[in-house]
């Protein structure tokens, strides 16, 4: 089989190899998986450059979070699911954990405890982004701070893939959104959305538009994607007693330096307002949530996806071999395409 591999960390371009490899073979409780289709996600990117929360340990084959396809073998003594079943499989490594199987390849061999049916309806494009970026938006809207309906839910990078999927939830739910952008240009499209309030903070306070948002109550719920600066303003802004959940650090997004990773919160704030700041990591929550409630997540989110309360933009097919093309994409300043490893014909679901 053909698999995209990093020889050590490094620039994904530099140390990715396409290479031969022999198809592995499922124990008991695996499945051995015919990829179909699978996302570049900036986070995989990462992974590779040595930045990221974990190390796969070189060489690695590429794509550590989620893929579809259809399941070939299963191991001894497997049950549950069947052979040419259509599955998602959430290969996102749980930390503490074992070690998964990356995604970029044509087979892998997947725990069946992570691994969720899908229908033939849902296309390759939105079955294979199931399982990381809709996922993280219901978990940290409803689990993490079980935000409640006519509440309001302060978020930052509201553009981002994640963000987009917060507002789209929260007009599900009857959640009221403040969303912070950067650029000027955004804030219709953030509207059109389903986004309640928009704060540019290429020209606006964001202090100062929430207090005129929010009024005397005040925001007690946010969440963050930015860090830095804004990640500080937005904790500044909550009522007292607010919390904001920190998923990403934007802000830092080419950063190499860990001391430069900051927050940089005020400590009076922090103390007399009793505000909590904190993190949220899928790969934590996966170490964390049983495989049972993990799966109960997934199903939740393909239910969401099937009814169209989420909406899942459609991807950019690439084969294998053009993965420097893909891998430049992924990262292209607001490119608003995710590219995805495809195999076999090298078509979507969706162009059949």
């Amino acid at each position: 089989m053909r698999a995209l591999v990093a020889v050590e960390a490094g620039e994904p371009t530099d140390v990715l190899r396409l290479e031969s490899r022999p198809i592995p073979t499922p124990n008991a409780g695996q499945a051995l998986i015919r990829v179909k289709a699978t996302p570049i996600h900036a986070s995989d990117l990462h992974v590779l450059r040595g930045r990221y929360g974990f190390s796969p340990g070189f060489p690695a084959v590429g794509g550590h979070m989620e893929c579809v396809g259809r399941i070939a073998a299963l191991g001894p003594d497997t049950g549950g699911l069947k052979v040419g079943e259509r599955v998602v499989a959430a290969a996102v490594p749980a930390v503490p954990g074992p070690p998964v199987a990356g995604t970029w390849q044509e087979y892998l061999v997947a725990d069946t405890r992570r691994l969720l049916p899908v229908p033939d309806h849902l296309s390759d494009s939105s079955a294979c982004q199931l399982a990381v970026n809709p996922l993280t938006a219901l978990l940290l809207v409803t689990r993490e701070l079980d935000v409640q309906p006519g509440e309001w839910l302060l978020q930052t990078a509201a553009g981002s893939t994640v963000g987009r999927f917060v507002i789209q939830l929260s007009r599900h739910l009857g959640i009221r959104t403040i969303n912070v952008v950067r650029r000027r240009d955004a804030v219709e499209e953030i509207k059109a959305l389903g986004g309640d309030e928009v704060i540019c903070t290429e020209d606006e306070d964001l202090l100062q538009r929430v207090a005129e948002i929010a009024g005397p109550v005040g925001v007690r719920k946010a969440v963050d994607c930015v860090a830095g600066p804004v990640g500080a303003q937005v904790s500044q802004a909550l009522a007292p007693g607010g919390e904001v959940v920190v998923y990403g650090a934007l802000s830092t997004h080419r950063q190499t330096d860990p001391a430069a990773l900051t927050i940089p919160l005020q400590a009076r704030s922090v103390i007399y307002e009793t505000k909590a700041v904190r993190g949220f990591w899928l790969n934590r929550w996966f170490g964390t949530a049983s495989p049972e409630d993990a799966l109960r997540a997934l199903s939740q989110v393909r239910g969401l996806v099937a009814d169209d309360v989420l909406s899942i933009p459609r991807g950019q097919p690439f084969p294998l071999e053009r993965f420097t093309e893909a891998v430049s994409l992924a990262e292209a300043p607001a490119h608003g395409t995710k590219p995805l490893f495809v195999f076999e014909d090298g078509r979507d679901e969706d162009d059949r």
